[in-house]
């Protein structure tokens, strides 16, 4: 058995992950809630059968939680996370990790000293896609890749989902991004989880469209240049009706393309007709917090490790600055 407490509810995914812990009552508890906003708290509080922390020392001098689950805005990720490290608490951080560079950075120096379990919600890593196509990466089975495409965009600006509660999502001073960021590190995540944290250079076009959030950006295009010359290109927001073509590998002896979900490959080292669906996959992994409460329970999981965390930080902070600047830019080291 596992106690865990959650530290601010204001994600959009907070409530999706309050279900998960319900549906394991038998191995994991929620004991405390807090958020800065109380009747958030009490709602959250009630759907989890905890009780409501009336201040975070509450959740961090209480020696019986063993994690705590931070989905609070941005802006307040590093003074709770850091209290929660030094606190001995294994942590769950709602992607991003920070709201920019250096508080991404403090962060993982923090947990890292700590040594307290780490893991933040990059789910589309255990897509069997993605792990498949990571192999194939690695195995060399598209040659020399010459440029890599991933979209990850849905219609949230367009049917006006963060209208509601989740507001504060679509503002730029407690998210530290707007839509371009919030789809697009998914997708960086993945690309960086193929090639590499070294990113040698990125640039991006990121703008507003309709201002349903006022000057929160809603769309954007970037490319980043990766070792071995792959370029990669990423398109991300709230701008799109459908996302049918989410991927595309070119390589001199391989191409990959994922249409409708569906994986189609083409080339002599793939064990099928060249552009018929892909059906040889491999399992896929739970969600990226249903691994967090199994490693709380001890369990040996893929987990996403801190620093590949912050860097995500770093070269997305490197795409807003190229927008702003209109030029290239050189990712700061984590």
């Amino acid at each position: 058995m596992a106690k865990i407490a959650f530290a601010g509810c204001g994600h959009i995914h907070t409530p999706g992950f309050m279900d998960k812990v319900n549906d394991r009552k038998d191995s994991i508890t929620t004991v405390k809630v807090w958020d800065h906003d109380g009747e958030r708290a009490r709602e959250a509080a009630e759907k989890l059968g905890a009780s409501v922390a009336g201040t975070m020392d509450e959740i961090l001098s209480d020696g019986s939680i063993d994690g705590v689950v931070v989905c609070s805005e941005t802006d307040r990720h590093e003074e709770l996370v850091i209290a929660a490290a030094e606190a001995g608490k294994h942590l769950f951080i709602e992607k991003p990790l920070g709201f920019g560079v250096e508080d991404a950075r403090k962060m993982a120096s923090a947990i890292e000293k700590a040594g307290v379990i780490f893991q933040t919600g990059y789910f589309m890593r255990g897509n069997p896609i993605n792990m498949f196509l990571k192999e194939q990466i690695k195995a060399g089975a598209f040659g020399k890749i010459t440029n890599v495409r991933y979209s990850n965009c849905h219609a949230g600006s367009l049917k006006g989902w963060f209208d509601t509660k989740w507001r504060w999502m679509a503002d730029p001073k407690q998210a530290g991004c707007g839509a371009f960021g919030d789809l697009g590190t998914h997708a960086l995540d993945i690309l960086m989880w193929w090639f590499g944290d070294e990113v040698e250079k990125a640039t991006a076009v990121i703008k507003t469209v309709l201002g349903r959030y006022g000057d929160c950006d809603e769309t954007g295009e970037g490319i980043l240049i990766f070792p071995g010359e792959i370029t990669a290109n990423l398109t991300a927001g709230w701008m799109n009706l459908a996302n049918p073509v989410m991927l595309q590998i070119n390589g001199t002896d391989g191409h990959a393309a994922v249409i409708d979900g569906k994986l189609r490959l083409w080339g002599e080292n793939f064990d099928c007709e060249d552009g018929a669906k892909f059906t040889g996959l491999p399992e896929g992994l739970p969600h990226a917090f249903d691994l967090y409460l199994d490693a709380l329970l001890g369990k040996d999981v893929p987990l996403v490790g801190v620093r590949e965390a912050a860097a995500r930080n770093a070269v997305m902070a490197a795409l807003y600055e190229s927008s702003n600047s209109g030029s290239w830019v050189v990712p700061q080291a984590i």
